[in-house]
């Protein structure tokens, strides 16, 4: 049974990166780590805001992804700038990738009401396998030719929201990086379109509905859809419900979010599989950490997303 899991986990992840395309991971909890996919979201909460992730998927799976996320952004005292800063730890079996990327922010008055902001995103990302299973594999040309190696990389993004609503269109990673030296053979880190999008409806003076998506677009790679819906009580408690669609690893998920004071939040969602690896998982446990600073009397509106 265990080489029959290790099998179906190597078949999707190296399927999913080596032969196809490296991707950025994706979170249950993305509408809370915008940063990591758009730059313009940079200084968009009006203060110093700090989060952390952990995210393990596939739970019970040998060589499973796990994946550990901080960031923080700020605006600048010119509230039309802000600045960010991103890095990710993402293990896939044998892979590790790093990413280590800074971000800047523009934003422009729309409306009396809206802001629309322009992003610019820039970095490295880092890239290595295993050496005892590169050892193990040297006569495979797809893996003998990859090198570990740091490459540089940048994005954009553009974000345009209210305190009610927000829309967001971004690509994070421009660039196509090839780490495999093997002619003929590709390790590549292709383009990824994100489109993000979400509504804050008021059900009664205790309750908000808070429907959210992401839309993700890679070339080589099938379309994946999410769509969140939360509910909000009393300012204080998130609970909600989310779908993936995704042709290779679809998800279910259930999420609680809770509001401890008002500079910390903490998050926790599980979300179980509808793909081939439902019977070998016991689910993905993702846990969100995120803490805010004010010093100023800047925000002017409770931020909900």
């Amino acid at each position: 049974m265990k080489f029959i899991k290790f099998n179906i986990i190597a078949f999707i992840l190296f399927n999913c990166s080596i032969g196809v395309a490296q991707q950025l991971p994706q979170f249950t909890q993305y509408m809370y780590n915008t940063i990591s996919i758009n730059p313009a979201y940079a200084g968009s909460r009006e203060t110093l805001s700090i989060v952390g992730l952990h995210r393990s998927q596939w739970v019970g799976l040998e060589g499973a992804p796990t994946t550990q996320t901080l960031s923080l952004h700020t605006p600048l005292r010119n509230e039309k700038i802000g600045l960010g800063f991103s890095f990710i730890n993402d293990e896939l079996g044998y892979e590790n990738l790093s990413y280590l990327y800074g971000d800047f922010s523009y934003t422009i008055q729309t409306s009396e009401k809206a802001k629309l902001s322009f992003g610019l995103k820039g970095g490295f990302t880092s890239y290595s396998l295993d050496p005892e299973y590169r050892a193990s594999q040297a006569e495979d040309p797809t893996i003998r030719g990859i090198e570990d190696r740091w490459s540089p990389n940048i994005g954009a993004g553009l974000y345009w929201n209210t305190n009610r609503w927000y829309l967001g269109l971004s690509a994070p990673r421009i660039l196509n990086t090839d780490n495999n030296r093997e002619q003929g053979y590709a390790a590549l880190e292709r383009i990824s379109y994100y489109f993000t999008g979400g509504y804050v409806f008021d059900l009664s003076e205790s309750t908000k509905f808070k429907p959210a998506m992401l839309l993700k677009a890679t070339n080589g790679a099938p379309l994946s859809f999410d769509l969140t819906a939360n509910f909000l009580f009393n300012e204080k408690l998130w609970l909600g419900a989310g779908y993936r669609f995704d042709e290779r690893a679809g998800e279910f998920a259930g999420l609680v979010d809770f509001q401890i004071s008002k500079q910390m939040r903490i998050g926790y969602s599980y979300g179980y599989p509808i793909s081939d690896l439902r019977p070998y998982t016991s689910g993905t446990h993702e846990i969100l950490l995120m803490f805010e600073v004010f010093k100023s009397k800047r925000v002017k509106s409770p931020r909900y997303f």
